[in-house]
């Protein structure tokens, strides 16, 4: 097999970046696929941590192409900053490159996330304020400007100006801001387009010459499954699709193509961001597995929402995604509670469901049905066989994949690229 998805099951922040690098050291390539900067992931290699956001984890590995693909919408400062922040430390990005058909996210892009955000007040999304949104709002409705624009100035000049004009509109009449300079914006994108250029291609002829020669190609989205813009918790998602049909439309890359496609899983549940969480814990074991997996985000720092492992949210994103595989991450994290607790139905009004509601407001009203189950009380980080963690963490394992329907791919039991147990070829 040559092509193979990894997809966040819950409402992203799983341990995504841990596994995708994990995966690099086996694969050729590369691929994000969706979101923006709106995202991070967080590596460990030694005693080096590396925070991205854009580029994917596999630039840390000198043999591994890395693309971003025609889905992803990109902030060019964000992308030559990234850039920057990998030859600082050493790491080469000759092996990158970016799909010229790449939506951008422009300065508008920013203000407008912000003002959308202070205009519900206390129904607000609570996105992270980095343009995501609006950029692709503009792709849908034909207003974007895409990276291979800046390589043509005058398609460049045409396209802003029409853009422009109409923003500018928009922000002085209907807000009382003060207008964006059009020369200055140009000449400041032409120069992005200028230092992006030796990574512009036409990403989607690479992937699927790449899979067709036999090479192992990985595909890396960010957010997670309950965040897809049609299958999560909408209005309370992203923008794009994270699920595995978002890897083919935002790669160009037929379905057919597709090998395998794991599902990243953490042993208990987070989110950032407001929106229904039924396992939510508001208590100080929450707030022990917040420190304990120090679970705050990447890019926004914000602490995250964290909750028990609800296995009704993972078999909705098992069905959606067609998961062959799970990867099972910050076992470790739980290893200090005796007990432990999973979801394995809702109740809502006098019915027990165990199929994820339709309507955001009935998920908002369930409760959740729990399991309690026995925990182990020993450090497991060093363990890198299955039959040698404790019995109670084996059970805690084994009842995941039989609720998820999905066999167990992978566990990691600690923040290094060794703290993992492999149970299955993964490539």
């Amino acid at each position: 097999m040559s092509a193979v998805i990894v997809v966040g099951t819950q409402w992203g922040d799983e341990g995504k970046g841990k596994i995708i690098d994990f995966l690099s050291e086996q694969a050729n390539m590369v691929v994000r696929h969706q979101g923006g900067n709106n995202a991070g992931h967080t590596v460990v290699s030694g005693d080096r941590e590396y925070k991205l956001h854009l580029i994917p984890s596999g630039i840390l590995y000198p043999d591994t192409d890395c693309v971003i693909a025609s889905g992803v919408v990109v902030d060019p400062r964000v992308l030559l900053d990234e850039v920057d922040y990998l030859h600082q430390r050493g790491i080469q990005t000759d092996r990158l490159r970016v799909s010229s058909e790449a939506h951008l996210i422009m300065p508008y892009h920013l203000v407008f996330d912000s003002l959308a955000e202070d205009r519900l007040g206390s129904q607000k999304l609570g996105t992270t304020l980095r343009g995501v949104g609006p950029a692709y709002m503009d792709k849908a409705s034909r207003m974007g400007v895409r990276i291979g624009d800046l390589l043509q100035p005058e398609v460049f000049r045409d396209r802003l100006s029409r853009v422009l004009a109409e923003k500018n509109h928009l922000l002085s009449k209907a807000y009382g801001r003060d207008e964006f300079d059009f020369d200055a914006m140009f000449t400041q994108y032409l120069a992005y387009g200028e230092a992006m250029k030796p990574y512009i291609a036409n990403t989607s002829v690479i992937i699927n010459q790449a899979i067709d020669a036999g090479r192992r190609v990985l595909f890396e989205g960010a957010q997670g499954t309950m965040l897809d813009i049609d299958h999560g918790t909408y209005p309370f998602v992203t923008s794009s699709h994270p699920i595995a049909g978002g890897a083919c439309i935002g790669a160009g890359v037929g379905p057919t193509k597709i090998d395998q496609v794991y599902g990243v899983v953490k042993a208990y549940t987070s989110r950032v961001g407001d929106g229904p969480f039924p396992s939510e814990l508001l208590d100080s074991v929450g707030d022990g597995i917040r420190e304990e997996g120090h679970e705050y985000g990447t890019t926004t720092g914000r602490p995250r929402r964290i909750g028990w492992l609800d296995t009704v949210v993972l078999r909705h994103a098992s069905r959606v995604n067609g998961l062959t595989g799970l990867a099972v991450t910050r076992l470790d994290v739980l290893d200090r509670l005796d007990t432990l607790k999973v979801a394995v139905a809702y109740r809502y009004g006098g019915d027990v469901v165990t199929e994820l509601p339709d309507s955001l407001e009935r998920l908002s009203s369930v409760e959740p049905v729990y399991e309690t189950m026995q925990g182990w009380q020993r450090s497991i980080t060093e363990v890198r066989r299955l039959e040698d963690l404790p019995s109670a963490a084996r059970r805690y394992l084994d009842r995941i994949a039989e609720l998820a329907e999905v066999p167990l791919a992978l566990v990691s039991v600690g923040r290094e690229r060794t703290s993992t147990i492999t149970l299955q070829p993964l490539f």
